[in-house]
């Protein structure tokens, strides 16, 4: 202590040795201009404070020709200027109690920062030296013991102070600097604050911003780091959560109208109807104002604590831009006595006081001023000089004014958030400096103090920062219990609305509140009726780049654009989204499909040809009707089994043909209803097998047919020569001119008979027609057994044709099986074809050939129409046209093959006898008649 004093005693020798001597080598650079509070005369302990009373540094002309001054300032602020009566009251008050340092009178010294950093280093700098020429590093000057600094306002202006504090350790208690880089102890290590840090703000905005699903939100801030780092972690807050920033500006700190234009420009292109502003009212105001001259409407502003119940922003004329506001203001409280103490101050106490009236008023205390001006307003009315002169003149302040009737914020008590931080600070460092000065000897913290505790009178600021750090107290008037956790306090907020009363001025309403302390979601209540929103809505206002994706569309994002910018892209065929921003489509099973909507997987439509469709009903009516055709053609061929025409084409073979078509009419209708595994069988295989035995048995009679048309080829082959050779011979004898020989007329003479008699026996009996159908048929039985031992056909879902539909159907089971087996039916029918084609035209009364060959041009002209008709469709159509072809190929076998007999046996009888069916015929060698009867073969001669 010693040396110290020592080198303040030098300091001072050197200071005055300067205005004595011009070889000084200690001399003043520059004299600091502050204005402010001090009262330290007599007082035990002093506590500093710093508060921006004017916006900003006056803009005044650098003159390089004298010793540099710092300049005043300008913009008279009336909130901040409460928050510095309000330190001088509470220090009054903390004078006043006998239960806080009853025996310790506190002074003060309180300097205005402007809002400006230089001058808040200038003050404190001034602080520490303790006299208005600053020497860094030394205190020049002695007297009461500083305990700590109440200050400096704004974070930015905190950040400069708390640096070079930090170097002495000396005690920082802010009220409103909530930036989160003062957290840092490192850089920090004594500052202290009684407001909540802004990670807790940034937190809360967050939560705010997802609670209204808004997910496409601007931000403003400050070009200090109070908006830069508030800001900051917002915007990382609600990144993570899928919210997109449309825009990022920032408030100049200096006035710029450019500067502001764009921001202007900015916040009318965007879309975003949410606007996030961390910045002081100071720093927003000019912005704010700018958008009133735009009338930039329909926008939801969220406020930071900073300007939140700003009256400098806070004006009727304003509310159509930021009425509606939602913003977080700090703990809020009454503080008694602190209005009469507002209003109570003396305008002549001190050059700020001064300054104020004459503000608030618009006057001056400057009586020759005053008095000038009036007589430029009497000269300017064409009034005497003399009697402007005499009169009290106009703009005089009186000293007697009513602060009462003064309509601005500084009167206004109705919302202590910020002010009531400044007590709690002023508070925390008296409750600081009581426990100090209440230390029990022995028990002091500090072992190199006298019985480790720190003397009152004479302490390190050091000393008293041990015991803010542990300060605990509760605050006059409300209760409230304040300590610190590493400097900071619990963050707690009310969520306040900006709504316009009758009167047209704007009120703040709490709407809700939020708590750090509270785990979870649960740390935030909003209540959503009681907002009011822009423009009077009471809905809230939506705030997207793209309206959500409904279930059935997936997102698209857009190049270049950020992530809440997308477009919905409807889900494919056969794929769904059942949630709203769905990232993707999901694939339906194989067994559904998506609906119109395309957000829920249905099952696929079954689609088979089922027996109660009108379809399946109409083609079971005409398999039914052919079957019952068949089977009365068989009962007409029954009771006339003994006539000629029935016994002239093998009845057995007729019945076994007759049976097979009731085969194939019957066998169409196990095509329909839902494929099984007997029902695919079935009806493939019966399918085969009936047409098999059917061909077959044609195939029989057509063979016998073919054979007597060619025996008749012959015969007439032969007659024809023997008439040609008797021609001859005859012409050779009347030419040579023997008596003997006689020409006569040959036109009615008879051949021999006897190679027709021949003829009447036919080589293939009715035993070789039947085993020609049965061997043909047991060939395709035989094929068909393999089949259903190797790959028989089976019922599957076809899901290839149609996305929507599973369709059922049978499938053949194997490709070579089935192209072999109805190619041999093909061929069955090829040969019955051609050897009825053969026969068509031997010369009976009644002649068969004709009428297979027909019936076997109507079998190839149906499927050969079938097989593109069944190509080109799919469903059941294919089952409808497949069962059309096989009713369509059997009638027309009925038709041309049975049609004309019935039409004899029913309606003209007498045509059935023996001479029209065997015109000339000879009994077979098993004595009955076999096939259709030949023809008598006669040659003629000339």
């Amino acid at each position: 202590m010693e040396i110290r004093r020592l080198l303040f005693g030098l300091c001072a020798f050197f200071y005055l040795y300067t205005s004595v001597s011009a070889r000084s080598t200690c001399k003043l650079k520059a004299k600091f201009n502050l204005s402010g509070y001090k009262d330290v005369d007599k007082k035990k302990v002093v506590i500093g404070g710093m508060f921006p009373v004017h916006q900003r540094i006056a803009t005044v002309k650098r003159n390089t020709s004298r010793s540099p001054v710092s300049a005043g300032c300008e913009g008279f602020n009336f909130r901040t200027f409460r928050w510095t009566q309000t330190m001088l009251f509470a220090l009054n008050e903390i004078n006043k109690r006998s239960d806080i340092l009853p025996k310790t009178e506190l002074g003060y010294v309180i300097y205005d920062s402007c809002f400006t950093i230089s001058k808040a280093v200038e003050g404190t700098l001034t602080y520490l030296t303790g006299q208005d020429e600053a020497v860094p590093n030394y205190r020049c000057g002695d007297g009461a013991p500083l305990a700590a600094l109440v200050g400096a306002g704004g974070s930015d202006l905190s950040i400069a102070t708390a640096r070079i504090l930090g170097l002495y350790h000396f005690p920082q208690v802010s009220y409103s600097s909530s930036c989160s880089a003062l957290e840092s102890k490192f850089q920090f290590p004594t500052f202290l604050r009684t407001i909540p840090t802004d990670k807790h703000q940034s937190h809360a905005m967050a939560q705010l911003v997802l609670h209204f699903g808004w997910t496409w939100v601007g931000t403003i801030a400050a070009d200090d780091d109070y908006g830069k780092y508030g800001i900051k972690a917002f915007k990382e807050q609600v990144e993570d959560a899928g919210v997109c920033i449309s825009f990022s500006e920032t408030l100049p700190k200096i006035r710029s109208p450019e500067a502001i234009q764009r921001i202007v420009d900015t916040v009318v292109e965007s879309t975003a109807k949410i606007i996030v502003v961390f910045a002081s009212d100071v720093d927003f105001s000019p912005l704010a104002h700018e958008l009133l001259r735009h009338n930039v409407t329909n926008r939801t502003w969220i406020a930071s604590e900073a300007w939140v119940t700003s009256a400098a922003i806070n004006l009727p004329e304003i509310n159509p831009v930021l009425g509606g506001t939602l913003g977080f203001g700090l703990r809020r409280a009454v503080i008694p006595d602190l209005q009469r103490h507002l209003v109570d101050i003396d305008p002549y106490e001190d050059d700020l006081t001064e300054t104020f009236w004459q503000t608030a008023f618009n006057c001056t205390m400057d009586y020759a001023k005053a008095l000038k001006r009036a007589k430029a307003r009497a000269k300017a009315a064409n009034r005497t000089l003399d009697r402007a002169g005499n009169a009290v003149p106009e703009g005089l302040c009186t000293g007697k004014e009513n602060l009462l009737q003064l309509n601005n914020t500084y009167t206004d008590v109705s919302q202590l958030r910020l002010t009531y931080s400044v007590y709690k600070s002023v508070y925390a460092v008296a409750h600081a400096l009581h426990n100090l000065e209440h230390c029990v000897p022995g028990e002091g913290p500090f072992p190199s103090a006298p019985n480790r505790c720190a003397d009152i009178n004479q302490f390190e600021p050091w000393q008293l920062m041990y015991y803010l750090k542990n300060v605990r107290f509760n605050v006059p008037h409300t209760g409230e219990e304040i300590y610190f956790k590493n400097g900071d306090v619990d963050g707690y907020y009310d969520i306040l609305n900006w709504q316009t009363k009758g009167d047209g001025t704007i009120h703040f309403v709490t709407v809700g509140n939020y708590s750090a302390v509270v785990p979870g979601n649960a740390n935030m209540t909003i209540l959503n009726g009681s907002i009011i929103w822009n423009n009077e809505e009471f809905e809230p206002p939506r705030s997207v780049c793209s309206e959500n994706c409904q279930p059935g569309t997936r997102k698209g994002i857009r190049q270049g654009e950020p992530v809440c910018c997308f477009d919905c892209i409807p889900c494919a065929d056969g794929e769904v989204s059942n949630s709203t921003n769905a990232r993707e489509c999901i694939q339906c099973h194989e067994d559904y499909w998506s609906n119109k909507a395309n957000d829920e997987c249905v099952a696929k439509l079954i689609e088979f040809l089922a027996f109660g469709e009108i379809l399946g009903i109409i083609l079971i009516v005409i398999s039914a009707f052919g079957a019952l055709i068949v089977i009365a053609v068989m009962v007409v061929f029954l009771m006339n089994l003994k006539t000629p025409l029935v016994k002239a084409n093998d009845p057995l073979l007729s019945f076994t043909l007759l049976f097979s078509l009731v085969v194939t009419f019957l066998s169409s209708i196990v095509f329909l209803g839902k494929p099984e595994p007997w029902s695919c069988m079935t009806s493939q295989v019966g399918l085969a097998l009936g047409f098999a035995l059917c061909l077959s048995s044609i195939m029989g009679k057509t063979v016998v047919l073919f054979c007597r048309a060619r025996a008749v080829k012959t015969l007439r082959n032969r007659s024809k020569a023997a008439a040609r050779a008797a021609k001859a011979a005859a012409e050779a004898a009347a030419n040579a001119g023997d008596p003997d020989v006689i020409a006569t007329n040959t036109t009615n003479t008879k051949v021999d008979d006897s190679p027709i008699k021949n003829l009447d026996t036919d080589t293939l009996t009715f035993a070789h027609q039947r085993t020609i159908a049965t061997v043909g048929t047991l060939i395709q039985a035989i094929a068909c057994t393999v089949w259903l031992c190797v790959l028989p056909p089976h019922p599957v879902k076809n899901m290839a044709n149609q996305n929507v539909k599973i369709i059922l159907e049978c499938d053949i089971g194997n490709v070579i099986f089935i192209c072999a087996i109805f190619a041999y039916d093909i061929l069955l029918a090829l040969i019955a074809f051609i050897f009825a084609f053969v026969a068509r035209k031997l010369e009976d009364n009644f002649s068969e050939g004709k009428f297979v060959t027909f019936g076997m041009l109507v079998f190839f002209i149906v499927w050969i129409s079938f097989v593109p008709a069944y190509l080109s469709t799919r469903g059941k159509f294919m089952v409808a046209v497949q069962i059309f072809a096989i009713l369509a190929s059997s009638f027309g076998l009925l038709a041309c093959i049975f049609l004309p007999k019935c039409y004899v046996l029913l309606l003209k009888p007498e045509r059935n006898t023996e001479e029209n069916v065997r015109a000339v015929r000879g009994k077979p060698k098993d004595a009955s008649a076999t096939g259709t009867s030949a023809s008598e073969v006669t040659a003629t001669t000339e």
